[in-house]
């Protein structure tokens, strides 16, 4: 994808680099080791995933073409409307390939008896079901748009497909509507079983079955029906009314998202042509506009919910979340963390101490104060309900929770407005900053003193993405750690002072500064022939001023490796600039979501979780804690568990080398590092 041209330049376009990302995921879904259905489930992701970076960054590239600018200093050396066109060429070729895989894995899935079938391969026995669901359950809840030249097309909602009917009328006239696929709607309906086979049809296809009794009262000769679909604009514009409250304005922005500027236009490649010239028309699409051809069917992301058809054998196996050795979710979880600092590592370990470790405090009649960073909440959020509850038990409960986290903006107005009513102290982020931090501290009257206890976590406080992201979390009784934790929350209060830190890193004052300064520890060692060693862990890294340091320390020697699972702007392995970095990446089962900086080796090792990226916006832009690791045996772990995924040779990827994407491989014995972490902390329950 990047090819050659990797050599000629010394970053590489961070939209260019995502779509590489999404590659990788679309790899798993063509890898033939993937159980069946896992392979559909990840089409599902790939497509979710594009549908998030048309919304957001190609939006953001075309606002910089419309506005006039090339944009060539944010864009990494290529204009805005250069960048346009090679997404688009690049999608394209996604989207194709996204294709071949589906009817791979289609093909595979009838070799175990099990059929998704469209509207022309429904038997006789089939019919009737298929009719008698649709009366029952489809018919009079559809939205069907008849379309004429006098009428102006409404605003077609965001990321909803569409199916476009045309009528060959029998005057000799055409008559074209659309009919809408809702979200949320079940998109693959299961057929009674026949003869040990399963079957399923699309939503879409059993439509197409129905055109006949939808459009029961047009006299047509033909009829036909392609698929659709629109991406709009997500960023969300705020309105100057100062009577209206934070929440309300951010209320009416989400839904104004849904008539947003349309960004990209998919469609199905065999639609007639003047069905897709009046569709254009219509919409207004024009050449700033993403226009992609793609299959029969469009938002591919359903397939994340592909139903299982009780099949275990085509699915991945589930693991059970283990317990943390020594830390028992039968006893107080306060009296083990004051002995000493522990680890969980979601989802390797249970979520459920987060929630354990809430619901303690809501009724220990101890704890005075809870204080706590929310980004993202779970549909049915039990760590909500848990603050909640701390709230009508008399304890003084702060919630920092972020209402701009993108796409779950409603989600958390919704939790926001229930917590709210029973009491609790809510902030809404600090002006021109999102709070991205992840943590909590409590306060516990012991005899005459307060006590803080707390946690600091990579990943948000969610039940549903606590079973799919790997994040660390440490539970700390570290009195000067949870003291600035504490400074924090003071800061969301009085946001005009700046406050001074010995052992957190805090963005947007500090973390550039920090962390330059740990790299340059690392150069120092180096030049002292002592070998500087850098290790780090991350989601993105997009920083140009954050990647020239890293190019600075390779120079002067330091071995830096990282593990990098989406965004990387950083080329490593040239000479004269980057021969000392390495750069991996892991996508699997789980999605790896943790950030560790480690910085040194043996006895002056430095090693720090985070919830920041090396991004810009999360150096300068938000509120981000990176907390420092001093328990040596929590250090261990976390050596140890980035050493299994730095040694990963099954689902790792060479990064920006000129074989884009090129899967590790030696003769070293094989470890999925996934599954190698879980075993790993089985053996530590074992032993």
């Amino acid at each position: 994808m990047i090819a050659t041209e990797t050599t000629k330049n010394t970053y590489i376009n961070r939209e260019i680099s995502w779509l590489q990302f999404n590659a990788r995921v679309l790899q798993e879904a063509s890898d033939k080791r993937v159980p069946l259905i896992e392979r559909l489930r990840f089409l599902g992701i790939f497509s979710n995933n594009l549908d998030e970076f048309f919304k957001v960054r190609y939006a953001t590239v075309r606002r910089i073409v419309e506005a006039g600018k090339a944009g060539k200093n944010q864009l990494g050396g290529i204009k805005a409307k250069e960048l346009l066109d090679i997404i688009t060429q690049i999608v394209i070729k996604q989207q194709a390939e996204s294709i071949k895989i589906l009817d791979e894995v289609d093909s595979k899935l009838k070799e175990e008896n099990i059929y998704v079938i469209d509207e022309s391969q429904v038997d006789s026995d089939q019919h009737d079901y298929i009719k008698k669901y649709f009366f029952q359950n489809v018919s009079s809840a559809l939205v069907t748009i008849i379309l004429n030249d006098l009428v102006k097309l409404p605003n077609l909602k965001d990321s909803a497909a569409y199916l476009t009917v045309k009528m060959q009328m029998k005057d000799g006239s055409k008559q074209f509507a659309l009919i809408e696929i809702p979200k949320g709607v079940n998109r693959f309906i299961e057929l009674p079983r026949q003869n040990g086979h399963s079957y399923i049809i699309m939503y879409d296809d059993l439509l197409r079955y129905c055109l006949s009794d939808i459009f029961d009262s047009f006299d047509y000769e033909s009829i036909s029906a392609h698929m659709i679909k629109i991406t709009r604009d997500a960023e969300l514009d705020f309105e100057s009314d100062l009577s209206k409250s934070f929440i309300e304005k951010l209320s009416d922005s989400v839904k104004h998202r849904e008539i947003g500027d349309p960004v990209r236009f998919v469609y199905d490649e065999t639609i007639e042509e003047d069905t897709l010239h009046y569709l254009m028309q219509k919409m207004g699409i024009d050449n700033t506009d993403s226009i992609i051809p793609g299959g029969r069917y469009h938002n591919k992301r359903d397939y994340m919910s592909f139903p299982s058809l009780g099949r275990k054998d085509l699915m991945y196996e589930k693991i059970e979340p283990l317990q943390v050795k020594g830390l028992s979710l039968k006893t107080s979880l306060f009296k083990a963390i004051a002995e000493k600092d522990y680890m969980v590592h979601a989802p390797y370990h249970t979520f459920t101490y987060i929630v354990k470790f809430l619901r303690e405090a809501a009724l220990d009649p101890k704890v005075k104060t809870i204080k706590i960073t929310i980004y993202r909440l779970a549909e049915i959020s039990h760590v909500a309900s848990a603050l909640m509850n701390a709230a009508i038990n008399g304890k003084q409960v702060t919630v920092s929770i972020e209402l701009r986290a993108r796409f779950d903006e409603e989600a958390n107005i919704y939790y926001a407005e229930q917590m709210k009513k029973e009491g609790v102290n809510l902030h809404f982020g600090v002006p021109g900053l999102k709070v991205h931090s992840k943590m909590c501290v409590i306060e516990r009257e012991e005899g005459k003193k307060l006590k803080r206890y707390g946690f600091i976590s990579t990943g948000n406080f969610n039940e549903s993405t606590g079973k799919i992201y790997t994040d660390y979390t440490l539970f700390t009784y570290n009195q000067p750690i949870l003291k600035e934790v504490n400074k924090i929350f003071n800061f969301f209060d009085t946001n005009y002072r700046v406050y001074s830190y010995k052992h957190l890193i805090v963005s947007p004052h500090y973390t550039e500064k920090r962390i330059f300064k740990l790299i340059d520890e690392q150069i120092k060692e180096s030049k002292k022939g002592n070998g500087g060693y850098i290790r780090v862990k991350m989601n993105s890294i997009s920083n140009y001023a954050m990647i020239d340091k890293l190019y600075e320390a390779s120079n002067a020697g330091v071995k830096i490796d990282m593990i990098v699972r989406g965004i990387c702007c950083l080329i490593p392995g040239i000479d004269g600039m980057s021969e000392n970095i390495e750069v991996i990446s892991v996508v699997d089962k789980f999605l790896e979501h943790p950030r560790v900086y480690i910085f040194g080796k043996g006895e002056a090792i430095k090693i720090y979780i985070s919830s920041a990226d090396w991004m810009s916006r999360n150096i300068h832009n938000r509120v981000e804690v990176s907390c420092p690791i001093y328990d040596p045996e929590v250090k261990q772990e976390v050596i140890d568990t980035f050493n299994i995924c730095w040694n990963d040779n099954v689902k790792a990827r060479l990064i920006n080398t000129p074989n884009e994407n090129e899967y590790k491989v030696n003769d070293k014995p094989k470890i999925r590092s996934q599954v190698a972490i879980y075993d790993y902390y089985l053996d530590k329950l074992k032993n």
